[in-house]
């Protein structure tokens, strides 16, 4: 007969070490019913691998956005018995990427080449607030850049005459308003295609289908913008075009 090994055996400052959290946030855990409380053995309380399996499903939702609250949903009806697979893999797919551009890095110096060899601090200031940039950790003179495209077009911009500032103001206002285009496209998706699945908590079949519908519709709305964009831009240029045109020659 094969020997079993001992079942894995925790105090809860090892339990931290092994998980990667704090003696603190444990006990907040069992507080809040997140975590089963340990086995108590005399003067000693000890976890087992179950605890240290909870606190990586713990770790896993709350990356990807989840409150506690809503894990300890979550994680209640897991111990029910229900499959979450589903669950998460719909999550999952509504964080990936909705694009395929992928992240890119720049550093200070190209960056003030980019823009004209003029070093501005007040403009790279604006541009992480604005998200266009992000600084890297330990790296003063780097920075993420999570759309290239976007900061291309900046650039040119720049390089057409447009002054920073101008272009920091025009991106505040296409955000708002490309905002707004996606709220309503999740209204108008919700209300037609995915009513179905809000007004219940998902099954497990339930949330397999949601996911496949997420991943069918995620490129729709940057086409229709797209497309429509296209058509606007094309109208209206040509208006303006005509109008200017026609006051430029003689009578």
């Amino acid at each position: 007969m094969t020997e079993q090994p001992p079942a894995a055996e925790y105090r809860i400052e090892d339990l931290a070490h092994h998980s990667g959290t704090t003696v603190r946030t444990i006990r907040g855990y069992q507080d809040r019913g997140l975590l089963p409380r340990p086995e108590r053995r005399g003067r000693a309380n000890v976890y087992g691998a179950a605890h240290l399996a909870r606190l990586g499903q713990i770790a896993g939702l709350l990356d990807r956005g989840y409150t506690l609250a809503s894990i300890k949903e979550l994680l209640e009806a897991w111990d029910a018995g229900r499959d979450l697979g589903g669950v998460l893999g719909l999550v999952a797919e509504i964080d990936g990427p909705w694009t395929d551009e992928e992240a890119s890095r720049i550093s200070r110096a190209d960056l003030d080449a980019a823009f004209g060899g003029i070093s501005d601090d007040a403009a790279v200031a604006e541009a992480v607030e604005l998200g266009v940039l992000e600084r890297v950790p330990g790296r003063d003179h780097e920075f993420r850049v999570p759309s290239p495209q976007e900061l291309a077009v900046a650039a040119e911009l720049h390089s057409a005459g447009v002054p920073l500032p101008a272009i920091s103001r025009h991106l505040r206002e296409v955000r708002g308003q490309v905002e707004h285009i996606a709220s309503r496209f999740l209204d108008f998706t919700a209300e037609h295609v995915f009513h179905s699945f809000l007004d219940h908590p998902p099954s497990e079949a339930d949330a397999v289908e949601a996911a496949d519908l997420v991943r069918r519709l995620r490129p729709l709305a940057q086409q229709t913008v797209d497309a429509e964009l296209a058509r606007a831009m094309r109208t209206l240029a040509t208006r303006f075009l005509r109008h200017h045109l026609t006051e430029a020659l003689p009578a």
